[in-house]
């Protein structure tokens, strides 16, 4: 797996260019965890003169680099960008819970934006995206509702049932696929930082790489 610093920077003509200028939070950030330059740079697998330019707006930090350092100041992506977290109710109704649909899975918001960790209900329909391997940094806990789940850990495959559920590191290369043509319904908490990483945890949307 590459570190975050083989990872392509954002280019202001691209998608990623459209991040707001994130240069001074990224310094204040540091400095509010007590970390020189170097350490924060040796944790996130940056060398500091990388660090530096991002830290002074000469680079755009990708996304890996993005959730490598929010891990290591102790807070979230949102945090990052300079996003103000607004109240939040404690309490996500059924009625509220719009699906999106990425790569063919449908998911419901089942949690409060802007948390450490996301919660999501699931749809996996049969033949959908059970190639794609996933590696990326965080922990997931997946709970099976309906249908029948393969899970592949690494090089070991696993068949969930409801009632079941596995909890891993998702830097564990892992595939998920539904076993019955019905699909499969899973309760699904992520720990990525609530950052705009769906392409992360769900595969990508039609027409981009994975």
């Amino acid at each position: 797996m590459s570190s975050p610093e083989n990872e392509p920077e954002a280019d202001s003509t691209g998608p990623a260019g459209a991040l707001p200028v994130v240069a001074p939070q990224l310094r204040a950030l540091r400095r509010r965890a007590s970390l020189t330059l170097e350490a924060a740079a040796r944790a996130a697998g940056l060398s500091p003169a990388h660090l530096s330019r991002l830290e002074t707006g000469q680079r755009q930090p990708s996304l890996p680099m993005l959730l490598a350092l929010a891990r290591i100041y102790g807070t979230t992506v949102s945090e990052l960008l300079g996003e103000t977290v607004t109240d939040r109710d404690a309490v996500v109704r059924a009625a509220d819970m719009e699906p999106t649909v990425a790569g063919g899975w449908t998911y419901f918001q089942a949690g409060a934006p802007g948390r450490g960790m996301q919660a999501l209900r699931v749809h996996v329909p049969y033949g959908s995206q059970g190639d794609i391997v996933r590696v990326h940094p965080g922990e997931e806990w997946l709970y099976v509702l309906q249908g029948r789940l393969r899970l592949r850990l690494g090089d070991t495959t696993h068949r969930l049932a409801p009632g079941d559920s596995a909890h891993f590191d998702s830097l564990t290369p892992h595939r998920i696929a539904a076993q019955d043509p019905g699909g499969v319904e899973l309760l699904f908490v992520h720990t990525l930082l609530q950052s705009p990483t769906a392409t992360l945890c769900l595969g990508p949307t039609p027409g981009e790489t994975p």
